[in-house]
Formats: C-alpha cells, structure tokens, sequence
C-alpha cells in the first residue's frame, strides 16, 4: 500500500531520517520544516497522512494539528504525532487537539509502519465515501463541510471485552464522564454473541485474554458483517509491540498500553467515536444525495433519470432470462384544468395522492416513476398479456372510482387516467423505443376519449375483454 507522508520537523537530520525510512517503504515522502510550511504542503500536496513534529519554533505542532482539523477539506486526513515528549499529558493534549497517535522518539519502526499502514487504509475508506458524496452533491442536492471534531463523542455504546475485573472497573470510571453506555464481558464467545444482538459504537478488547486468541477475536469483528465497520481498541502490554502491529494490519484502529491512563484512554474513545460519526454522516449524506438525486421530490417516487437507468437494465435482464416486462405510461386526465380552476397547490395534492395510489394497487417489486408533469410510468417484470390487461385495469379503477380528497372547493376531485401499455419483449432494442411504443399508445388513449387504455399491437381494451383472475381470488400480487 502506497501513500503520499507529509514529515513535519524542524530538526533537518529527523527529518532525513524519517523520510529515508518511509521511501525504502516505498511511500511518496513530502516535507515540511515548520508550521505554516505545513498548512501549505497539505493544502498544495494532499498527503494521505501527516507525521507531525510538537516543538516547532512559532506556530507548534499542536496548533498545526487544530488547524487541519478543523478545516472541513482536510479534517479526514489522519495525523501521527512523532516527538520527544512522553508525558501522558502531552499525548492527551494531542489526541485533544485531534491526533490520531502519539509516537515518542526515538521511533519504534515496527510500531511507525504498522499505525501509518493502518491510518492510511481508513483514509482511504473516507476518501471514498467523501468521493461519493462530492458525486451526488455535482448534482446540485446538498452540500457538506462537517469535520471530524465536530462530531458528538457522547453517549456511545462501547463493547468492553476484558478478564481482569479491577481494569474494567477502571475503564468503566475513566469513560462514565461521556455518559457512554457500557457492556462488559470476560470472553469472546460472550462478546460474539452480543454483537449478533446489539449495535456497537466501539470494541475495546484486551490482548492478553486467558486461553483465547484476541487478535483472532478481533479478526472476527473485521470479517463479520455486524461489526465490520466497528472501530476497535486494543489494551495491551507496553512489551507486546508486534502484537499492536498484528492487531493494527488485521484492522484494528487503536491501542493503549498497561497501566492504562483515564485521561488518555477517554481521548482515545473520544476519537474513535468520532471518526465513526464522521464516516456515518458521510454516508447518510451521501445516501440522502443519491436518493434526493433519483427521486422525485413531490411524490416521493423514482423520477426519469432512475427510470432510464433501471429500464435499460431490467431490459438487459430480459435478454438473458427471456421474460417479457409490461410497461405502461399513464398521464392525469385534464390535468392542466385542475391547477388553473383549483391551484397548483390542490394539483401536488393529485399528483401525490395519484402517485400513492399506482404504488398501493402494485407488487413491492414492480416499479413506479414520475417522469414529469402529470406523466408516470410503471415498470412490471415477469408478466403475461393478461395480466397486463388486469393491472392496467386494476390502476385505472384505483384512480377513478374513488374521488381525490383534496383542499379543492367540495373537499374533492373526479380524477381519472389514460393508459398506454405494451409488453415489451426482445423485439425492441432499447429503452427509448419501449417509451415510444407506450408514449404513442396513451397518446392514442388520450385522443379515444380518455379515462381508458391502449394496449400496444390490441388498441382500446374494452371492459369485457379484461381477462377474469387466475384462481379464486386474485391478489395485487397478481
């Protein structure tokens, strides 16, 4: 895995050191020698990760680090801070700041490469859902400037799996301060189990578990599907590096080391919450973007730009399974007379109301979509002449037998609808000739009259040609 390093140091021989490290590892190694530096390499190079010196003449690296994340484009990009301080305070004062790690020199090289490879594969995770999102924000939906540090660390709910009781006292005093929501274990097989019941915010698992293997435990957590995106925190032996290296390559996202430090292991919590708020509100906005993108923001429904791309596949599926799609275009009738004598208020309470009733008379499966103004369309999959003729039908009665109730004067409307329909099999080639085909029927229906339905290669269906239901009684199913 390559990566672009940013090295931050004022000492000249620590950096050439670093960076010496780093290429024979292959990475892209970019430096800087003091604070503004920095800002300016990050905003002109976009590194991957930051290796950030603390004492730096001017403005020091935890200011560095406050700067970069607190601004929204750079906020996701992890920082190591690599110095000579080792205090607890001063690792808390940096994971505070939003440092992702705390290193101490000199630089245990297993412990350097195995949390840049680490940090730089949930960058990679970020980056992808920050591209997805930019995607469905080109298309004018939402825009977002979140930041990791503006994310809420409060009351998660946190997976402790430990056998030494007196440490999870401790762990339990340390984080009660975030009103977190604590489940505690001695086992692994107690903590499987309660991940197949529950949602967890974070794991925290100790690696010196009796007669069980942690980093297999932690593999599980990677693999299953219910806790895959869930961050773990490891407790480990200060001894134990190539352990934390291990943990850290399988996927873990963080350590600390015995005797555990309240005030540390808080900040560390704080980040891993954090982060995983950060990747959720990415991706529910980009799930909000995408939806709000293909769908119609009146009714609710898919709109043209989905339908297109759904019929264009639904047609290639076809072809390979040799089963006919029914498709139909269904216009409002004097649609127009509604909004110039009622409003176009009242006309958004039709189209909605319209709209629910074509889904509510249709399988979960078969598709509805608005493709604008008064026109919708509905995509069937799998079906016969005869049921086409019923469901069309059937959608024709669920308009006009029953009056829209409405804010029009009287409280409602008469409302029906004209129907084109055609079963559409691998005779026609694409998806705008399958529209042509049931655009001119409906035209054809408008022009019959109206309220009524034209099936493609039949003309009007008449009442008494609608074929009678398969079986007993037929379902919407049918």
């Amino acid at each position: 895995m390559t990566a672009r390093v940013l090295v931050v140091d004022d000492i000249l021989p620590n950096v050439k050191l670093l960076e010496a490290k780093l290429a024979a590892e292959y990475y892209d190694v970019v430096t800087a020698s003091n604070g503004q530096e920095a800002l300016e390499k990050i905003e002109q190079d976009n590194p991957d990760i930051i290796l950030l010196d603390v004492m730096m003449p001017g403005m020091d690296g935890f200011e560095v680090c406050r700067r970069v994340k607190n601004n929204p484009k750079t906020s996701h990009i992890p920082i190591i801070m690599v110095t000579a301080l080792s205090e607890s305070q001063d690792r808390v004062q940096g994971l505070e700041a939003g440092a992702d790690d705390f290193l101490s020199k000199p630089v245990n090289e297993t412990a350097l490469f195995a949390r840049v490879r680490s940090l730089v594969r949930l960058k990679m995770t970020v980056d992808e859902w920050h591209a997805r999102e930019s995607t469905a924000n080109q298309l004018g939906v939402m825009d977002s400037n979140a930041t990791v540090m503006e994310e809420p660390y409060e009351g998660a709910k946190i997976l402790v799996v430990n056998e030494l009781d007196y440490e999870i006292n401790n762990i339990t005093k340390a984080l009660d301060k975030d009103y977190h929501t604590m489940e505690t274990v001695n086992t692994g097989v107690e903590a499987i189990k309660l991940t197949k019941e529950q949602e967890f915010d974070l794991i925290v698992v100790s690696l010196n578990l009796d007669d069980e293997d942690a980093l297999r435990l932690c593999s599980h957590f990677r693999s299953s599907d219910r806790t895959r995106s869930t961050p773990i925190l490891v407790i480990s032996e200060q001894e134990q590096i190539e352990h934390i290296a291990k943990a850290l390559r399988i996927g873990v996202h963080d350590y600390i080391v015995r005797p555990i430090d309240g005030n540390e292991l808080v900040a560390r919590v704080r980040t891993q919450i954090r982060r995983k708020r950060f990747q959720e509100h990415l991706r529910m906005n980009y799930e909000i973007s995408l939806s709000m993108a293909l769908t119609d923001s009146l009714t609710g429904l898919y709109n043209r730009r989905y339908l297109e791309v759904h019929l264009n596949k639904t047609m290639d599926n076809m072809k390979l399974t040799s089963k006919n799609i029914g498709l139909m275009m269904l216009d409002i009738d004097h649609f127009k007379q509604v909004n110039d004598v009622h409003g176009h208020g009242v006309g958004d309470e039709v189209l909605v109301e319209f709209g629910r009733r074509l889904q509510e008379s249709l399988r979960s499966f078969d598709l509805v979509a608005r493709m604008g103004g008064e026109e919708f369309v509905v995509i069937l999959t799998d079906v016969s002449e005869a049921r086409e003729k019923r469901i069309a039908e059937r959608l024709r009665k669920a308009i006009a037998d029953t009056p829209f109730k409405c804010k029009a004067e009287g409280g409602e409307l008469s409302i029906t609808t004209s129907i084109g329909s055609a079963i559409i099999d691998e005779t026609v080639a694409t998806p705008h000739e399958a529209l042509k085909i049931v655009d001119d029927c409906l035209y054809q229906a408008k022009d019959l009259g109206r309220n009524c339905i034209v099936l493609h290669g039949h003309g009007l269906l008449d009442a008494t040609e609608i074929p009678p239901p398969e079986g007993k009684k037929e379902k919407i199913a049918s």
